[in-house]
Protein backbone atom coordinates (compact mmCIF):
# COMPACT_ATOMS: atom_id res chain seq x y z
CA UNK A 1 0.00 0.00 0.00
CA UNK A 2 2.94 2.35 0.10
CA UNK A 3 2.65 3.65 -3.36
CA UNK A 4 -1.35 3.01 -3.49
CA UNK A 5 -1.68 0.00 -5.10
CA UNK A 6 -2.93 -3.26 -4.54
CA UNK A 7 -2.88 -6.50 -5.93
CA UNK A 8 -5.17 -8.62 -6.38
CA UNK A 9 -4.97 -12.63 -7.24
CA UNK A 10 -7.66 -14.80 -8.14
CA UNK A 11 -8.96 -16.95 -5.17
CA UNK A 12 -9.56 -20.86 -5.35
CA UNK A 13 -7.85 -20.73 -8.75
CA UNK A 14 -4.92 -23.71 -8.75
CA UNK A 15 -1.66 -23.30 -11.38
CA UNK A 16 -1.76 -27.38 -11.40
CA UNK A 17 -5.12 -27.13 -13.28
CA UNK A 18 -7.54 -25.55 -15.67
CA UNK A 19 -10.34 -23.63 -14.34
CA UNK A 20 -13.99 -24.75 -14.63
CA UNK A 21 -16.09 -22.43 -16.29
CA UNK A 22 -17.34 -21.69 -12.31
CA UNK A 23 -13.73 -20.51 -11.94
CA UNK A 24 -13.35 -18.39 -14.52
CA UNK A 25 -17.16 -16.44 -13.93
CA UNK A 26 -15.51 -15.59 -10.24
CA UNK A 27 -12.62 -14.52 -11.30
CA UNK A 28 -14.45 -11.92 -13.85
CA UNK A 29 -16.39 -10.97 -10.46
CA UNK A 30 -13.93 -10.46 -8.42
CA UNK A 31 -12.14 -8.17 -11.25
CA UNK A 32 -15.62 -6.50 -11.71
CA UNK A 33 -16.08 -6.20 -8.03
CA UNK A 34 -12.15 -4.60 -7.00
CA UNK A 35 -12.74 -2.07 -10.04
CA UNK A 36 -8.84 -3.08 -11.28
CA UNK A 37 -7.49 -1.13 -13.14
CA UNK A 38 -5.42 -3.85 -15.32
CA UNK A 39 -4.73 -7.39 -15.26
CA UNK A 40 -1.22 -9.00 -16.26
CA UNK A 41 0.01 -12.26 -17.49
CA UNK A 42 2.79 -13.86 -15.51
CA UNK A 43 5.25 -14.93 -17.54
CA UNK A 44 5.25 -19.01 -16.47
CA UNK A 45 1.27 -18.81 -17.44
CA UNK A 46 -0.40 -19.44 -20.09
CA UNK A 47 -2.19 -16.11 -21.37
CA UNK A 48 -5.71 -17.65 -22.08
CA UNK A 49 -7.36 -17.09 -18.94
CA UNK A 50 -6.19 -13.58 -18.52
CA UNK A 51 -7.10 -12.44 -22.37
CA UNK A 52 -10.43 -14.69 -21.40
CA UNK A 53 -11.03 -11.94 -18.28
CA UNK A 54 -9.65 -9.30 -19.94
CA UNK A 55 -12.70 -9.82 -23.04
CA UNK A 56 -15.45 -10.40 -20.20
CA UNK A 57 -14.43 -7.06 -18.45
CA UNK A 58 -13.54 -4.36 -20.78
CA UNK A 59 -10.33 -4.25 -18.52
CA UNK A 60 -6.74 -4.40 -20.56
CA UNK A 61 -4.49 -6.44 -20.28
CA UNK A 62 -1.28 -4.90 -18.57
CA UNK A 63 1.37 -6.89 -20.13
CA UNK A 64 3.81 -9.74 -18.66
CA UNK A 65 5.23 -9.60 -15.17
CA UNK A 66 7.84 -11.94 -13.88
CA UNK A 67 7.86 -13.41 -10.74
CA UNK A 68 9.04 -16.90 -10.33
CA UNK A 69 11.38 -17.10 -13.62
CA UNK A 70 13.20 -15.14 -15.54
CA UNK A 71 13.56 -14.44 -19.20
CA UNK A 72 16.42 -16.08 -21.46
CA UNK A 73 19.36 -14.02 -22.14
CA UNK A 74 17.90 -11.71 -24.67
CA UNK A 75 14.70 -11.15 -22.91
CA UNK A 76 13.10 -8.22 -20.17
CA UNK A 77 14.35 -9.83 -17.36
CA UNK A 78 17.51 -11.67 -17.78
CA UNK A 79 18.57 -10.86 -14.36
CA UNK A 80 16.66 -9.79 -11.22
CA UNK A 81 17.48 -5.87 -11.63
CA UNK A 82 16.35 -6.15 -15.33
CA UNK A 83 12.66 -7.91 -13.81
CA UNK A 84 12.00 -5.50 -11.33
CA UNK A 85 12.88 -3.20 -13.98
CA UNK A 86 10.39 -4.60 -16.57
CA UNK A 87 7.63 -5.24 -13.78
CA UNK A 88 7.74 -1.71 -13.24
CA UNK A 89 7.90 -0.53 -16.27
CA UNK A 90 4.84 -2.44 -17.15
CA UNK A 91 2.40 -1.34 -14.01
CA UNK A 92 3.42 2.30 -15.04
CA UNK A 93 2.43 1.98 -18.25
CA UNK A 94 -0.99 0.42 -17.62
CA UNK A 95 -2.09 2.90 -14.40
CA UNK A 96 -0.99 5.87 -16.80
CA UNK A 97 -2.27 4.32 -20.11
CA UNK A 98 1.03 4.47 -22.05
Amino acid sequence: HEYGLTFLAPQGISTDSEPSAADVAKLVEQVKQDKAAAIFVENITNPRLIEQIAGETGIKVGGTLYSDALSGADGPASTYIDMMHNNITQIKGAILGS
